[in-house]
């Protein structure tokens, strides 16, 4: 379960990366925080903007609204979410494991 800490309107949790996979994707909980795997390889730091991008796209909140708090250089790392919901982001937990499909397309 992942824990979901509230403060000032936002919310904090932990996000488990594994960045150069095949596809954008969120697939579920893993060991306490949300399972996500990126595209992009962990260099000057397109990981973390890619990390940032998806959440927001899938917590249909600017990205702006999305901010890396801790773990920058880590794989584990602990992300403020600003206009989220607790039910949004314990759906994402839920591990829609469709292989990314709704990310794929063009922006």
């Amino acid at each position: 379960m992942i824990e979901i800490m509230e403060r000032d309107g936002a919310l904090t949790f932990a996000v488990r990366v594994t960045p150069r996979a095949s596809h954008d994707t969120i697939e579920g909980e893993y060991q306490g925080a949300l399972k996500v795997r990126l595209t992009a390889p962990p260099v000057e730091n397109r990981a973390n903007e890619a990390l940032r991008r998806l959440l927001a796209e899938s917590l249909k909140v600017p990205v702006p609204a999305v901010r890396i708090v801790a773990g920058h250089k880590s794989r584990t790392k602990r992300v403020l979410v600003a206009g989220a919901t607790r039910p949004q982001i314990l759906t994402l937990a839920g591990g829609a494991k469709e292989e990314g499909d709704a990310h794929h397309g063009g922006h």
